[in-house]
């Protein structure tokens, strides 16, 4: 599945919620079904600045493809994390590099966030597609 098809799916989940409490219920789901995080990666190089809550992203290279594993001490943060993982892990760098994140806008999440909440979502995406640019310029 495409970026695109993957935040087309979250949208078409989200719509099913009328209201922020059921979304934010969701986003707690979500971040309760992320795949395990090695313990051995919770360091320095893999938390991310800026974020209110700790997050820890680690990426490998597979197949030409990046896979993403992410975990967070915040549960609603680790569903948006969540979020990040399904649209963007299995893809090609160049895809997630050049991926225009619609979804985050198109669900309200944005909107919805406290401003320091957004802030680390800004910062979660600029690491993941940091690991894109960083696995291209290898591959060259």
């Amino acid at each position: 599945m495409t970026v695109n098809e993957k935040q087309n799916q979250i949208i078409k989940e989200f719509s099913v919620f009328t209201d922020w409490i059921d979304k934010y219920e969701y986003l707690i789901e979500l971040g309760k079904n992320l795949q395990a995080f090695d313990e051995k990666n919770k360091t320095e190089q893999h938390l991310i600045k800026g974020c209110q809550s700790r997050v820890w992203i680690d990426a490998e290279y597979v197949d030409g493809k990046i896979i993403y594993t992410a975990d967070s001490d915040a549960i609603i943060t680790k569903g948006i994390i969540s979020l990040l993982i399904s649209v963007m892990s299995g893809q090609k760098p160049e895809d997630i590099i050049n991926a225009e994140l619609f979804f985050i806008d198109k669900t309200g999440l944005q909107e919805n966030l406290s401003p320091t909440r957004a802030n680390g979502l800004l910062a979660m995406i600029k690491q993941m597609k940091l690991y894109a640019l960083a696995f291209s310029v290898k591959q060259k």
